[in-house]
């Protein structure tokens, strides 16, 4: 087991997610915004927040995260990074591949400042999907 992916199941039994001999965490949305990169490559604007109920797993066991939207959406963990910590937030993020073969890279942020709110992020080459999240 990776330091790493240790560090990450650590931090999730810390939060009372799961019982402790478990390693499939869940989370509900009440939210998600979309940033896309324009014609010429530069960022546009964050859209609008829509308000929607999805349940997000993160299965350690199977390495993979599961976004049970209106059409699925699975990512295959491919790397567990190492976690970032600053004054603001702690950030844990995976490298994964979707359900089409693309690349990219999950990242579960803790805004510390912000009543330890969590914001679920799908980061592509040319858009980012944010969801905010909570534990369930």
């Amino acid at each position: 087991m990776t330091k790493t992916k240790l560090y990450i199941i650590l931090f999730f039994l810390g939060l009372g997610l799961q019982q402790s001999y478990s390693q499939n965490y869940k989370f509900k949305t009440s939210g998600f915004s979309v940033l896309e990169k324009n014609e010429k490559g530069k960022w546009g604007k964050w859209s609008d927040l829509d308000l929607v109920n999805i349940l997000i797993s993160l299965d350690t066991n199977k390495d993979r995260i599961v976004i049970y939207s209106q059409i699925i959406q699975l990512f295959e963990i491919i790397d567990y990074q190492a976690t970032e910590e600053n004054d603001t937030d702690i950030v844990y993020s995976f490298t994964c591949k979707d359900n089409n073969g693309e690349d990219c890279t999950v990242s579960i942020i803790t805004r510390k400042k912000q009543d330890n709110r969590k914001q679920l992020y799908v980061n592509y080459e040319n858009r980012i999907i944010v969801y905010n999240i909570f534990n369930m």
